[in-house]
């Protein structure tokens, strides 16, 4: 769990002692992402750009898992990590950083992190990748630690970005077995990127185990665009795709009628609608629920989505009302395309409750817009004091 907030467990009345110690489980490459924000323009070939803002954070599935464990869930990655500088800056940014459980997660000797350049302008982005698939751990391979992890070499405190003489070598001393993915840990939810033609056994596994999985897709570079194609949608609780892809996998031409076609096949049919805020459908139910977007001035939206998804599964988990899960996500998600990077931009609580506080202060603010966001009343504290998260920075490993 994030140390943003102390005290704020969004899932505290739920709790009892025999649930899972985990609140969320989810896996994934974690990338060092490159954000260049302040370009006027796309690059133009064969000439150099300047951007006015520059920031470094981990990337990838961190993003997600950054997010969740800011809003105070439990949550547990597992997940390859380069036995690079990289990689031990994104291992301790997560684990030490954000409190996430890295258990799972192991670190490759001899394979470097993968790399992802992001060029936000006119309110969109361009991202450029590069890296490798990890190799699959030995079976007798442990996880959840890294050589040095606990500041035995040359490293600059505890955020693990020292550079002079780290002595790492990526090789794990936790004990063996049962380990990711033959037996992924209990949890409440779990989140599984599903992808056509693929499906991961784990994903059946925390399903049967009692998890709640969501399943977010991305782009079908088959162009088929076929829901049979993704085996592991028949597990999941929930199905979050944007409008393109909804309307795509639907054969519909509106992403409401390609919400209510998903929750046919799913039992919570949620799509995103960009600037137009979001809509969401109880297949059990046939509850439906729309939520507008908040307005603010975006300075880079990576990993929005996936703020997006994390403040949703922290509603569902604590079982509020549909319209109110999809409000808090679009506001989690709106709050962090104000700050660089997508992992370290996740607001958390005192973020949320300063924005609370602000928003009734404004002048000609619609009531009927405040009251879609009254529920926050009963999760905030009075007063919102300053608690300053991780934020990207323009480089790692200085000297200190």
């Amino acid at each position: 769990m994030s140390t943003d907030t102390p005290g704020i467990d969004p899932l505290e009345a739920l709790r009892a002692p025999r649930d899972p110690a985990c609140d969320v489980f989810l896996t994934g490459p974690v990338f060092l992402d490159i954000i260049f924000t302040g370009l006027d323009s796309a690059p133009v070939r064969g000439t150099e750009s300047w951007a006015r803002g520059m920031g470094s954070s981990p990337g990838g599935v961190a993003n997600m898992a950054t997010a969740l464990a800011r809003l105070g869930l439990h949550t547990s990655l597992a997940a390859a990590f380069g036995d690079d500088h990289y990689g031990e800056y994104c291992w301790d940014a997560l684990e030490q950083g954000e409190g996430i459980d890295l258990s799972m997660s192991h670190t490759v000797p001899g394979w470097h992190s993968p790399v992802t350049v992001s060029m936000a302008y006119e309110g969109e982005r361009t991202m450029v990748s590069h890296g490798h698939e990890a190799p699959a751990p030995a079976p007798d391979a442990g996880t959840g630690s890294r050589a040095g992890a606990t500041g035995t070499g040359s490293r600059a405190g505890a955020t693990g970005t020292g550079r002079a003489g780290a002595t790492g070598t990526g090789t794990s001393t936790a004990a063996a077995a049962p380990v990711f993915p033959q037996c992924p840990p209990r949890a409440r939810a779990a989140i599984a990127s599903l992808a056509p033609g693929r499906s991961e056994p784990w994903v059946a596994t925390a399903a049967r185990d009692g998890a709640l999985v969501f399943g977010d897709v991305g782009w079908d570079e088959t162009g088929r665009w076929d829901l049979d194609a993704l085996p592991d949608l028949a597990h999941c609780e929930a199905f979050l795709p944007n409008a393109e892809e909804a309307m795509r996998y639907t054969r519909t031409d509106c992403p409401r009628a390609a919400a209510h076609a998903l929750a046919e096949r799913v039992p919570l049919a949620v799509v995103t609608l960009g600037a137009e805020g979001a809509y969401a459908v109880d297949g059990r139910t046939g509850t439906a629920a729309a939520v507008p977007a908040i307005e603010v001035e975006a300075l880079d939206p990576t990993g929005a989505g996936d703020v997006f998804v994390a403040g949703f599964v922290t509603g569902t988990l604590a079982d509020w009302p549909l319209a109110d899960r999809l409000a808090f996500a679009g506001l989690t998600a709106a709050l962090s395309v104000q700050e660089f990077g997508g992992s370290l931009s996740a607001p958390g609580w005192a973020e949320i409750a300063a924005w609370w506080q602000l928003i009734r202060t404004c002048d000609r603010q619609d009531p009927a817009a405040l009251e879609r966001y009254a529920f926050l009343d009963d999760l905030l504290p009075a007063t919102a004091r300053a608690w300053p998260l991780r934020r990207a920075v323009p480089t790692i490993g200085f000297r200190q």
